[in-house]
């Protein structure tokens, strides 16, 4: 057990100290057993205070601290950092939350607040009582990132990591790079094709020795942690002979005699079953569809010199210490009769319309009719009230507003009209709807109770809707074309990577972060990160910020050769342990298997490199062999009996602030920042005004407006009139 502790409760500049009587636990606890040292500090995690705690570890050989403050997610690393500046093992060091948990939701009761702020500090002395000196979990990492999803987030991930020196494997589901980028003909706000992009960078990817590509592979097992991930990947056979020249290869193409439905064009056209998905897709391979060509053997027999049907599926074992996954997402795909969609023959998606305006160079052309007038119907799949799909994809306002423009642009006299539910093109995009709105394009309004209608009248389309810029008017339309402006889903095999890495899906079923502004492309699984699409609805920029941020973070860990880990991990007691496996059945990190000890005996191992702590692990033991480092029984149990402990203050000693303010004050004056002790030697002999202070200070006046209120607040400060302009207060000691 700890015996020498330095307990640390903070004032917060008043935001514990105007409700928790500080001053009181400090002498409280200093009474404690095994308390060598117990202060009472304005900051604690001011500079000033942070040397002051060194001092005192080092002269009274402190084996433990307690810092009584702010939530641990502020200042957890602070004092940690703290304790090993000061030779002390970080992990000898509690923190007790007594702002959030006690000053500000019990404001209205101060007495209780201070019971309970008693109750937390002992909790928290009892607990690093029984600490440990932990050392973090050293692990070898092999610099080497398997990258999937070869769309342009992944790809630009690919090439940074790349650059950096890691070895990559960048893998590709599909036969073919660059995801739904390659189907637009134009990308907003550039006007840049698709095609050229996904080019450039596959083109840059083949410059890099340490880039493998694997396309039309998927991942079929997954073992191993942070550092070491052994993952098999399935690549399928393209049935193409490899040694063929490419005008053989071309003539055979021709040549064939089957066509299907063209997915790449969104089943607005056909292809043959040897093919690319456009002439210049990448790799520069073709692909046999041998499912479509089985029933045509005299075909297969005929081009046997450049088709091999008896290719088989390879599969590769790789060894990788980071995983970044970039697999983008699915456009949400109309129920049938969703708006007319499928039953009304002019009813087609935003996507669909894309893929139509790139097939259609001259005139836009559906169903042999000439396309004057478009509907788009907006948030078709998205922000849905009592269907799956409740979030806003984000991109679709403005994706629409941009193809509302280039229909303009390249086809003329076309009349466009916008239902919609909100416009949200944020940022510059905004420039675009400034655009729709100024070439002629008419807005309406819907809400999600009172939705559009599509209706087929003979050859025509009448839509319908109740126009809520006009007081509900019902507006009716004859638009030539409806566009359903679809949204963004995840992936249909999201559920199957999420189960090979362990990674969370949330409710929107896409891949969950740990935090999205602290930690957005972290998972809880150590070494595995994500980026794009697959975490939720973005344009292309941000898909390549995100995924970017995940390369960075990967190049970061991976670096130096060996990562140092949390030693908050499970571990086991082999004497205790029996091993019935309930431990390894709950966690969802398969940290935990069935190992033999040198005895023969089975117990349960833990993979520290794998193990988060979560701690699921512990409560289902039968025989309590297992534990989580840190939180022992021995340490919760003694929080519990700190907190149940009986406390005793009285009325009088609760008062948040103290009645001898002054000579608190001036007893604490070391603890204050050192901006407040300068600007206090300014006051120290007269009153001074804000710029007359920042002039001697050479400070901004801002900055000490800032302080000076701030000051006055707690009583350090107070006004003393004003100058005899009246443009500035004076200030004075208070």
């Amino acid at each position: 057990m700890r015996q020498r502790i330095g307990v640390y409760i903070c004032h917060c500049g008043g935001n514990i100290s105007d409700y928790v009587d500080v001053e009181e636990l400090s002498k409280m606890f200093h009474e404690e057993d095994g308390v060598v040292v117990s202060k009472d500090v304005m900051f604690a995690c001011a500079d000033s205070n942070q040397k002051a705690m060194v001092e005192d570890i080092q002269k009274y050989n402190l084996d433990a601290i307690v810092v009584a403050s702010c939530s641990p997610k502020l200042h957890l690393h602070t004092f940690r950092a703290v304790a090993g500046r000061a030779g002390l093992n970080p992990n000898n060091y509690v923190q007790v939350n007594i702002r959030e948990q006690c000053s500000w939701p019990h404001s209205d009761r101060p007495r209780e607040a201070t019971v309970k702020a008693a109750g937390l500090i002992r909790a928290g002395i009892n607990r690093v009582a029984y600490s440990e000196a932990l050392d973090s979990i050293e692990i070898e990492v092999k610099k080497a990132v398997m990258v999937i999803g070869a769309g342009i987030s992944g790809m630009k991930a690919a090439i940074d990591l790349a650059r950096a020196g890691n070895e990559v494997y960048l893998v590709e589901k599909d036969y073919f790079v660059g995801g739904h980028i390659a189907q637009q003909e134009k990308l907003f706000m550039t006007g840049q094709s698709g095609k050229e992009i996904v080019k450039k960078l596959y083109d840059e990817i083949k410059t890099y020795k340490n880039i493998t590509v694997f396309t039309g592979a998927t991942i079929g097992k997954v073992t191993g942690s942070l550092g070491s991930f052994n993952i098999e990947i399935k690549v399928k056979p393209r049935y193409i002979n490899g040694k063929m020249d490419k005008q053989s290869v071309k003539r055979v193409m021709d040549d064939c005699p089957v066509t299907v439905r063209d997915a790449f064009n969104e089943g607005l056209t056909t292809r043959k079953a040897i093919y690319k998905n456009y002439p210049e897709a990448l790799p520069d391979v073709p692909v046999v569809d041998m499912g479509a060509l089985r029933d045509h053997p005299d075909f297969l027999e005929k081009h046997k010199a450049v088709i091999n049907p008896n290719e088989q599926e390879e599969t590769i074992a790789l060894l990788a210490g980071s995983v970044l996954v970039t697999t983008g997402f699915d456009n949400y795909e109309p129920k049938e009769g969703e708006f007319g969609y499928q039953q009304i023959p002019n009813v087609i998606t935003l996507p669909q319309l894309n893929r139509l305006m790139e097939l259609s160079p001259e005139k836009l052309v559906y169903n042999g009719k000439e396309i004057k007038s478009v509907a788009f119907i907006y948030c078709v799949g998205s922000r849905q009230k009592k269907g799956d799909n409740k979030y806003c994809s984000r991109q679709c306002c403005t994706s629409t507003m941009y193809t509302a423009l280039q229909l303009k642009e390249k086809y003329g006299k076309i009349q466009n009209y916008h239902l919609y539910r909100d416009i949200r093109t944020y940022g510059k995009q905004e420039i675009l709807y400034d655009r729709a709105s100024k070439q002629g394009d008419l807005f309406f309004k819907y809400e999600e109770k009172e939705m559009p209608t599509v209706e087929m009248n003979g050859k025509t389309i009448t839509l319908k809707v109740k126009d809520y810029l006009t007081s509900k008017k019902e507006m009716e339309i004859a638009p030539d074309l409806v566009v359903l402006v679809t949204g963004m889903v995840a992936r249909a095999d999201a559920p199957h990577i999420s189960e090979l890495f362990k990674i969370p899906i949330g409710n929107d079923r896409f891949f969950n972060e740990i935090h999205p502004k602290l930690k957005p492309v972290e998972t809880v699984i150590k070494g595995v990160y994500i980026g794009g699409t697959c975490q939720g609805p973005k344009n292309v920029s941000e898909s390549v910020q995100s995924s970017l941020a995940g390369a960075s973070k990967i190049t970061a860990l991976l670096k130096s050769g060996t990562v140092m880990g949390d030693p908050v991990v499970a571990r086991v007691d082999a004497d205790v342990c029996t091993w019935c496996g309930k431990c390894a059945e709950v966690c969802d990190y398969t940290a935990i298997r069935e190992i033999v000890t040198e005895a023969g005996k089975h117990i349960a191992g833990v993979n520290r490199g794998v193990c988060t702590g979560c701690g699921i692990c512990a409560p289902v033991c039968p025989v309590n062999a297992i534990e989580v480092a840190k939180y022992t029984d021995h340490e919760i149990e003694a929080m519990i009996d700190g907190f149940a402990a009986a406390v005793e203050i009285s009325e009088e000693k609760a008062s948040a602030v103290s009645e001898e303010k002054e000579d608190f004050v001036a007893a604490h004056m070391r603890e204050y920042p050192q901006i407040w002790k300068d600007i206090l030697d300014t006051l120290d002999t007269e009153k001074k005004t804000i710029p007359e202070v920042a002039d001697i200070l050479k400070i901004a006046p801002e900055m000490v407006t800032w302080h000076l209120m701030t000051m006055n607040k707690y009583g350090v400060v107070s006004p003393a009139g004003t100058n005899e302009k009246e443009e500035y207060y004076y200030y004075k000691m208070k």
